[in-house]
Protein backbone atom coordinates (compact mmCIF):
# COMPACT_ATOMS: atom_id res chain seq x y z
CA UNK A 1 0.00 0.00 0.00
CA UNK A 2 2.91 2.16 1.04
CA UNK A 3 4.59 1.77 -2.31
CA UNK A 4 1.59 2.31 -4.19
CA UNK A 5 1.36 5.56 -2.47
CA UNK A 6 4.63 6.43 -3.09
CA UNK A 7 4.28 5.70 -6.92
CA UNK A 8 1.17 7.74 -7.05
CA UNK A 9 2.58 10.64 -5.52
CA UNK A 10 5.64 10.58 -7.47
CA UNK A 11 3.97 10.22 -10.65
CA UNK A 12 1.67 13.17 -9.68
CA UNK A 13 5.32 15.26 -8.67
CA UNK A 14 6.37 14.48 -11.92
CA UNK A 15 3.06 15.44 -13.78
CA UNK A 16 3.36 19.21 -12.16
CA UNK A 17 7.08 19.31 -12.99
CA UNK A 18 6.51 18.55 -16.19
CA UNK A 19 4.11 20.68 -16.44
CA UNK A 20 5.31 23.40 -15.01
CA UNK A 21 8.29 23.04 -17.16
CA UNK A 22 6.02 23.16 -20.79
CA UNK A 23 4.01 26.29 -19.35
CA UNK A 24 7.41 27.90 -19.51
CA UNK A 25 8.04 28.15 -23.28
CA UNK A 26 4.45 29.88 -24.05
CA UNK A 27 4.91 33.95 -23.99
CA UNK A 28 1.96 36.15 -24.32
CA UNK A 29 2.57 39.78 -24.74
CA UNK A 30 1.30 43.23 -26.86
CA UNK A 31 2.88 44.40 -30.01
CA UNK A 32 2.28 47.77 -30.00
CA UNK A 33 2.00 48.98 -34.16
CA UNK A 34 4.10 51.64 -35.94
CA UNK A 35 4.78 53.04 -39.75
CA UNK A 36 6.79 51.21 -42.07
CA UNK A 37 9.69 53.87 -41.93
CA UNK A 38 9.53 53.58 -37.63
CA UNK A 39 8.48 50.24 -37.13
CA UNK A 40 10.91 48.28 -34.68
CA UNK A 41 11.04 44.19 -34.17
CA UNK A 42 10.35 42.56 -30.84
CA UNK A 43 11.97 39.47 -30.52
CA UNK A 44 12.02 37.03 -27.84
CA UNK A 45 14.75 33.79 -27.91
CA UNK A 46 14.90 30.69 -26.40
CA UNK A 47 17.98 27.82 -26.17
CA UNK A 48 17.75 24.83 -28.36
CA UNK A 49 20.47 22.26 -28.19
CA UNK A 50 21.66 21.25 -31.29
CA UNK A 51 20.03 18.69 -33.57
CA UNK A 52 16.89 19.21 -32.21
CA UNK A 53 13.24 19.75 -33.11
CA UNK A 54 11.41 22.86 -32.54
CA UNK A 55 8.06 23.75 -33.75
CA UNK A 56 7.14 27.47 -33.08
CA UNK A 57 3.04 27.96 -32.47
CA UNK A 58 2.48 31.84 -32.96
CA UNK A 59 -0.98 33.52 -33.42
CA UNK A 60 -1.89 37.33 -33.31
CA UNK A 61 -5.05 39.12 -31.71
CA UNK A 62 -7.29 41.16 -33.71
CA UNK A 63 -6.11 44.26 -34.89
CA UNK A 64 -7.60 46.31 -37.72
CA UNK A 65 -4.96 48.24 -40.33
CA UNK A 66 -2.01 46.20 -38.74
CA UNK A 67 -0.01 44.11 -40.57
CA UNK A 68 2.32 41.45 -38.31
CA UNK A 69 5.31 39.50 -39.39
CA UNK A 70 7.62 36.85 -37.83
CA UNK A 71 10.91 36.49 -38.89
CA UNK A 72 12.64 32.79 -36.56
CA UNK A 73 16.42 33.23 -36.86
CA UNK A 74 19.53 31.68 -34.85
CA UNK A 75 21.97 33.54 -33.39
CA UNK A 76 25.08 32.65 -35.45
CA UNK A 77 27.21 35.27 -36.74
CA UNK A 78 24.98 34.91 -40.17
CA UNK A 79 21.81 34.74 -38.42
CA UNK A 80 20.56 31.80 -40.35
CA UNK A 81 16.28 32.08 -41.11
CA UNK A 82 14.57 29.14 -39.68
CA UNK A 83 11.04 30.26 -40.51
CA UNK A 84 9.26 32.93 -41.66
CA UNK A 85 5.58 34.00 -41.54
CA UNK A 86 4.31 37.38 -42.90
CA UNK A 87 0.39 38.77 -41.95
CA UNK A 88 -0.05 36.51 -38.82
CA UNK A 89 -3.75 36.08 -38.20
CA UNK A 90 -6.03 34.73 -35.19
CA UNK A 91 -5.78 31.61 -36.72
CA UNK A 92 -3.08 29.69 -35.07
CA UNK A 93 0.33 29.10 -37.20
CA UNK A 94 2.43 26.61 -36.81
CA UNK A 95 6.43 26.31 -37.65
CA UNK A 96 8.51 23.24 -37.19
CA UNK A 97 11.93 22.97 -38.02
CA UNK A 98 15.76 21.62 -37.12
CA UNK A 99 17.82 23.35 -35.06
CA UNK A 100 21.57 21.93 -36.38
CA UNK A 101 23.93 24.44 -34.10
CA UNK A 102 23.56 25.04 -30.25
CA UNK A 103 22.43 28.32 -29.04
CA UNK A 104 19.54 30.68 -29.08
CA UNK A 105 16.47 30.72 -31.37
CA UNK A 106 15.31 33.94 -32.05
CA UNK A 107 11.58 34.67 -32.90
CA UNK A 108 11.17 38.73 -33.99
CA UNK A 109 7.58 40.26 -34.58
CA UNK A 110 7.03 43.73 -36.89
CA UNK A 111 4.19 45.23 -36.30
CA UNK A 112 3.42 47.52 -39.14
CA UNK A 113 0.27 50.43 -39.52
CA UNK A 114 -1.51 50.97 -42.75
CA UNK A 115 -0.34 53.80 -44.63
CA UNK A 116 -2.23 56.60 -43.67
CA UNK A 117 -2.45 55.89 -39.89
CA UNK A 118 -0.68 57.57 -37.24
CA UNK A 119 0.70 55.48 -34.41
CA UNK A 120 -1.38 55.54 -31.56
CA UNK A 121 -1.04 53.61 -27.90
CA UNK A 122 -4.51 52.26 -29.34
CA UNK A 123 -2.94 50.44 -32.04
CA UNK A 124 -1.64 46.49 -31.00
CA UNK A 125 -1.94 43.76 -31.40
CA UNK A 126 -1.41 40.37 -28.72
CA UNK A 127 0.52 37.59 -29.65
CA UNK A 128 0.69 34.20 -28.34
CA UNK A 129 3.48 32.58 -29.23
CA UNK A 130 4.70 28.90 -27.46
CA UNK A 131 8.01 26.86 -28.29
CA UNK A 132 8.39 23.23 -28.35
CA UNK A 133 11.14 21.65 -27.58
CA UNK A 134 12.24 18.07 -28.67
CA UNK A 135 10.09 15.75 -27.17
CA UNK A 136 7.24 18.51 -26.89
CA UNK A 137 7.30 18.32 -30.66
CA UNK A 138 6.03 14.31 -30.48
CA UNK A 139 2.66 13.54 -31.91
CA UNK A 140 1.68 11.27 -29.62
CA UNK A 141 -1.57 9.96 -31.17
CA UNK A 142 0.59 8.85 -34.10
CA UNK A 143 2.88 7.44 -31.89
CA UNK A 144 0.23 5.38 -30.11
CA UNK A 145 -1.06 4.19 -33.59
CA UNK A 146 1.84 3.13 -34.98
CA UNK A 147 2.94 1.27 -31.49
CA UNK A 148 -0.20 0.13 -30.24
CA UNK A 149 -0.26 1.97 -26.71
CA UNK A 150 -2.87 2.27 -24.59
CA UNK A 151 -4.04 5.74 -22.96
CA UNK A 152 -2.23 5.46 -19.93
CA UNK A 153 1.21 3.90 -21.49
CA UNK A 154 0.91 7.17 -24.02
CA UNK A 155 0.61 9.30 -21.03
CA UNK A 156 3.72 7.65 -19.06
CA UNK A 157 5.84 7.82 -22.07
CA UNK A 158 4.54 11.63 -22.34
CA UNK A 159 5.97 11.54 -18.80
CA UNK A 160 9.21 10.36 -19.61
CA UNK A 161 10.08 12.32 -22.26
CA UNK A 162 9.69 15.26 -20.97
CA UNK A 163 11.53 14.63 -17.68
CA UNK A 164 14.29 13.31 -20.09
CA UNK A 165 14.15 16.34 -21.89
CA UNK A 166 14.14 18.49 -18.13
CA UNK A 167 17.27 16.43 -17.10
CA UNK A 168 18.90 17.31 -20.22
CA UNK A 169 18.37 20.80 -19.97
CA UNK A 170 19.45 20.63 -15.75
CA UNK A 171 22.93 18.63 -17.24
CA UNK A 172 23.06 21.55 -19.75
CA UNK A 173 23.06 24.20 -16.79
CA UNK A 174 25.30 22.24 -14.77
CA UNK A 175 27.61 22.28 -17.79
CA UNK A 176 27.44 26.36 -17.87
CA UNK A 177 27.57 26.42 -14.30
CA UNK A 178 31.00 24.54 -14.50
CA UNK A 179 32.23 26.57 -17.92
CA UNK A 180 31.49 29.91 -15.75
CA UNK A 181 33.22 28.84 -12.23
CA UNK A 182 36.31 27.66 -14.16
CA UNK A 183 36.21 31.18 -15.88
CA UNK A 184 35.74 32.91 -12.53
CA UNK A 185 38.48 30.97 -11.06
CA UNK A 186 40.55 31.63 -13.86
CA UNK A 187 39.98 35.11 -13.86
CA UNK A 188 40.61 35.28 -10.29
CA UNK A 189 44.29 33.96 -10.91
CA UNK A 190 44.69 36.25 -13.19
CA UNK A 191 43.37 39.34 -10.99
CA UNK A 192 45.90 37.72 -8.06
CA UNK A 193 49.22 37.65 -10.55
CA UNK A 194 48.25 41.33 -11.98
CA UNK A 195 48.00 42.49 -8.30
CA UNK A 196 50.88 41.00 -7.19
CA UNK A 197 53.06 42.15 -10.21
CA UNK A 198 51.30 45.53 -9.72
CA UNK A 199 52.19 45.93 -5.96
CA UNK A 200 55.78 44.91 -6.83
CA UNK A 201 56.30 47.55 -9.53
CA UNK A 202 55.27 50.38 -6.95
CA UNK A 203 57.36 48.84 -4.57
CA UNK A 204 60.52 49.21 -6.70
CA UNK A 205 59.33 52.30 -8.53
CA UNK A 206 58.98 53.91 -4.92
CA UNK A 207 62.23 52.58 -3.94
CA UNK A 208 64.26 54.02 -7.01
CA UNK A 209 62.84 57.56 -6.64
CA UNK A 210 64.05 57.36 -2.55
CA UNK A 211 67.48 56.31 -4.44
CA UNK A 212 67.21 59.08 -6.93
CA UNK A 213 66.31 61.96 -4.48
CA UNK A 214 69.30 60.83 -2.02
CA UNK A 215 71.94 61.00 -4.54
CA UNK A 216 69.98 64.18 -6.31
CA UNK A 217 69.93 66.02 -2.67
CA UNK A 218 73.54 65.03 -2.15
CA UNK A 219 74.45 66.14 -5.49
CA UNK A 220 73.53 69.50 -3.83
CA UNK A 221 74.69 69.06 -0.88
CA UNK A 222 71.35 69.53 0.80
CA UNK A 223 72.36 66.16 2.34
CA UNK A 224 75.53 64.54 3.65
Amino acid sequence: MTRKLFSATLAVSLLILATSWQAVNAVKFDLPSHAAEEVQPVCISHYVDQETQVVIKVKAGPGANQKVNLEVTDDSIHQNQLWRKDGLSEDLQRGAFLNKEAGDVVACFTNTLAKGYKADSRYMRTIDVDFEIGSETIDYAKLAEQEKLKPMEVELRKLEDLVKGILENMEHLKNREVTMRNTNESTNERVKWFSTLTMFVLVALGLWQIFYLKRFFRKKRLID
